[in-house]
């Protein structure tokens, strides 16, 4: 029983490969939900495509490398940790959208403004505080889930086979 079970986890770089797959969908849906449904990104889902991009790209990167067990756990962690970092953002929305209406920041200028007209460390800053902007929800999976709510569910799926990926037996 145990091993048939063991058959149905795909080896390493068949996951990575699933991982880098289910980024790029992320990344296919986020921007199907910008271009298509007309919602407008705010600087915080910004930053958190970026972290999805990035942990695909490790994935991409170590199915295509191939590594030793250590270049295996080395690959997944790196993903990890781009996960870590995109569900901190991804938290920080959350925590915006939570707010008394009355403690939510400002709004800012819109994301093509300030790339056009801020030095860069300004524009970085911008995009990893957030501003009213990421408070605010267009939109809710069934009603019930923000979209930062869903990007939050998703660091942590690929979290946890980034981590499976670093610490399986072979």
């Amino acid at each position: 029983m145990a091993n048939s079970i063991l058959a149905l986890i795909p080896r390493t770089r068949q996951l990575n490969l699933l991982i880098f797959i289910a980024c790029t969908s992320i990344i296919g849906v986020a921007l199907y939900m910008e271009h298509v449904m007309l919602l407008q990104p705010c600087g915080l889902c910004i930053t958190q495509r970026v972290f999805v991009i990035l942990v695909g790209l490790f994935c991409l990167a170590s199915a295509i490398h191939n590594p030793s067990d250590k270049g295996i756990k080395n690959y997944a962690l790196g993903a990890a940790a781009m996960c870590v970092g995109g569900a901190y953002f991804a938290g920080r929305q959350i925590w915006l959208q939570h707010l008394p209406e009355d403690q939510v920041p400002a709004c800012g200028p819109g994301l093509s403004y300030i790339m056009e007209n801020f030095p860069l460390m300004d524009m970085l800053s911008f995009l990893l505080k957030g501003d009213g902007n990421c408070a605010e929800v267009s939109w809710r999976f069934l009603g019930l889930l923000s979209i930062a709510e869903l990007s939050m569910l998703g660091f942590i799926a690929l979290i946890t086979l980034c981590l499976f990926q670093a610490f399986r037996k072979a």
